[in-house]
């Protein structure tokens, strides 16, 4: 079914009052869908650096869905120094992504070799994807607490997904089409993966990368309707 959006209130000024630490083109487009045009800045965060610190401080390896958020974090903190003094900007919402299969961690393959060899190892298994989340309001605050909350907050969506028992020649077809290569697990909900994911329990759009409903409740907990930034 197509559903047309409604016009936004008059009181509600469209622009980019959420800003995207994130290049990712799926998040842009959950947004972009849900009626939010964002403003993409992208970190450059080293994501390795970032975990292998947080991992010495610790003495142990983190929790799957301690490893999205704190990459999430990461990447919205980053973005802030970038975006603080601009008056249209309200939040900036960092989010990463990681597959859990048996307790082990599984972010971007990066090369073919690797694509191939997670794919064969999960086919016709079941894995959580994290998606981390980390918002931080930059809205000047008031004594009367009537404007910026200062909130510095973050969640984590966590959905099972079930993969098919896909064949080599699946495989080998689906990854030399490049596109599992740059995304969390090797695959994607939205893209050709759809056909070898045969079951999802939980948020459909936190394995795109960008839960909604989580997004709605950090709005909600630094004082702001999501409503209010539909343009």
């Amino acid at each position: 079914m197509t559903h047309t959006p409604e016009s936004p209130s008059p009181d509600v000024t469209p622009g980019h009052r959420l800003v995207l630490a994130s290049q990712s083109a799926s998040r842009r487009a959950l947004l972009a869908a849900a009626g939010i045009e964002a403003r993409v800045e992208v970190s450059g965060v080293d994501e390795d650096a970032v975990l292998a610190r947080a991992e010495q401080v610790r003495g142990e390896a983190l929790a799957p869905e301690e490893v999205a958020l704190l990459l999430a974090q990461a990447k919205c903190e980053a973005v802030v120094p970038q975006v603080e003094d601009d008056a249209d900007a309200w939040v900036v919402v960092g989010c990463d992504s990681v597959l859990e299969v048996d307790g082990r961690v599984f972010g971007k393959p990066g090369t073919p070799e690797v694509a191939a060899e997670r794919w064969r190892a999960m086919r016709g298994r079941t894995g959580v994807l994290h998606s981390g989340h980390w918002l931080v309001d930059l809205r000047d605050t008031d004594p009367d607490g009537e404007a910026g909350s200062g909130a510095t907050l973050g969640g984590v969506s966590s959905t099972t997904l079930h993969f098919a028992d896909v064949t080599d020649e699946e495989v080998d077809a689906y990854v030399a089409t490049g596109e599992p290569l740059h995304v969390a697990g090797a695959f994607t909900l939205e893209g050709r993966a759809a056909a070898f994911i045969t079951r999802v329990e939980g948020d459909p759009s936190g394995v795109q990368g960008l839960s909604m409903p989580v997004l709605r409740d950090l709005l909600g907990e630094a004082g702001l309707g999501v409503h209010e930034f539909w343009g």
